[in-house]
């Protein structure tokens, strides 16, 4: 099991603006502003209120869509539309509209984008 994941953006603020509004339907929102000290870099977490799982940091971004994904998970299939809409509306490039991916199982429904960044970013409903 992960507790949490950091990935390296070369605009903080961008990405912060970014995954704000992208992750605003799964309530998933800005929870943490860390500043490091002693070399440890500023952080920003987002969490879903309870926990905070999700941080940025910024820096030199070596990613293309080929090197990282990150899938997080739907309640429902709403919430995997209403992620890609607010996802593309923020700046995100659609590398798959919401649909069922039968190549994984029957009940597989999820949509992919590239962030920013480059990073790919999965949303999933498994029912």
């Amino acid at each position: 099991m992960l507790d949490h994941i950091i990935i390296t953006v070369s605009d903080l603020e961008r990405s912060v603006a970014f995954y704000s509004n992208a992750l605003k339907p799964l309530n998933i929102s800005l929870s943490m502003d860390f500043k490091g000290k002693d070399g440890h870099p500023d952080l920003k977490g987002f969490g879903d209120g309870n926990t905070v799982f999700f941080f940025l940091k910024e820096g030199k971004s070596m990613s293309n869509s080929n090197e990282v994904h990150i899938g997080f998970v739907a309640k429902d299939h709403n919430q995997v539309e209403a992620f890609h809409t607010s996802a593309v509306e923020a700046g995100a490039k659609s590398m798959y509209a919401p649909r069922i991916f039968p190549e994984y199982y029957p009940g597989y429904f999820a949509t992919w984008i590239i962030d920013p960044d480059g990073y790919e970013i999965e949303l999933v409903h498994k029912s």
